[in-house]
């Protein structure tokens, strides 16, 4: 899978591109951010994670309603069907990913 940094990438193109995505909505100065990091980035072995950042993408992170982050949206056949805010564990977000991936 990947690990994406969005820059010039349409997010709705990968969003329609991938079966499972999550998406990291974080700010570089964030500490829990920091923190999910590297979960993020083990858990990109898996499935494709793609990272905003929100100073750089304000618009995007309005139109997604992120309050606060890091945030992370889960994505399942173009549809959004989980979302959590705060630093999670890798357990967890791949108990996400089996539950998601469960439901059909």
């Amino acid at each position: 899978m990947a690990l994406i940094h969005l820059e010039d990438e349409n997010l709705e193109d990968l969003i329609n591109d991938n079966k499972i995505l999550i998406v990291d909505f974080f700010a570089t100065w964030c500490g829990p951010c920091k923190m999910l990091s590297p979960v993020l980035e083990e858990i990109s072995k898996e499935v494709t994670v793609v990272k905003i950042d929100v100073d750089k993408h304000e618009q995007l992170a309005r139109d997604y309603g992120i309050m606060s982050v890091p945030t992370l949206i889960f994505f399942k056949d173009k549809n959004e069907v989980d979302k959590h805010i705060g630093f999670i564990p890798i357990e967890k977000i791949r108990q996400i990913i089996a539950t998601v991936t469960q439901k059909g």
